[in-house]
C-alpha cells in the first residue's frame, strides 16, 4: 500500500500543496497533521508507523516535514526500512526502493552517527574537565 504522511507547523498553515502532490503520486491513505515539527507526539505518524507492512511505501512531500531534526528523521526512517517498507521524498528525490536512494539514506545514517559520536566525546571531554577542576 502506498501511504502519504503530510504535515505542517501551525493550524494557520495549509496542507492542500502537499495533499495535492501526494495524491497525484497514488498514495491511497494520507495522514495527515498541523503540529511543530518539534513535537515529538504526533499521533498521526505513530498511527502511520504502526499500520505499515513489508513492501509498503511511504511518500513525503519533503524530508523536514517528516523529522524534527536530522536525528529524529533517521530514527523514523530506520523505523520504516525495518519493517520493509520503502520511503520517497518527492521534493528530495529521494526513493529508498532505489539504488540511489538506499545510497541517499546511507549517507544520512553515517552522518547522524558521526554527530552522535561527536557529541559523545564533546561530553566526555566535558566530564573529564570537570573533574579535573574537581
Amino acid at each position: 500500500m502506498k501511504f502519504g504522511y503530510a504535515r505542517v507547523s501551525t493550524k494557520q498553515q495549509e496542507l492542500h500543496l502537499q495533499i495535492d502532490a501526494l495524491e497525484k503520486t497514488g498514495c491511497e491513505k494520507i495522514f495527515q497533521e498541523k503540529f511543530t515539527g518539534k513535537t515529538k507526539d504526533r499521533p498521526e505518524l505513530q498511527t502511520l508507523l504502526s499500520q505499515l507492512r513489508k513492501d509498503d511505501i511511504v511518500v513525503i512531500w519533503k524530508l523536514d516535514r517528516l523529522g524534527r531534526s536530522l536525528q529524529d528523521l533517521i530514527t523514523i526512517v530506520v523505523q520504516i526500512h525495518d519493517k520493509e517498507v520503502n520511503l520517497q521524498s518527492l521534493n528530495d528525490n529521494i526513493d529508498t526502493s532505489s539504488p540511489t536512494g538506499k545510497l541517499t539514506f546511507h549517507l544520512f545514517a553515517a552522518l547522524a552517527e558521526f554527530e552522535r559520536d561527536i557529541i559523545s566525546d564533546r561530553t566526555k571531554a566535558g566530564l573529564e574537565a570537570a573533574r579535573a577542576r574537581g
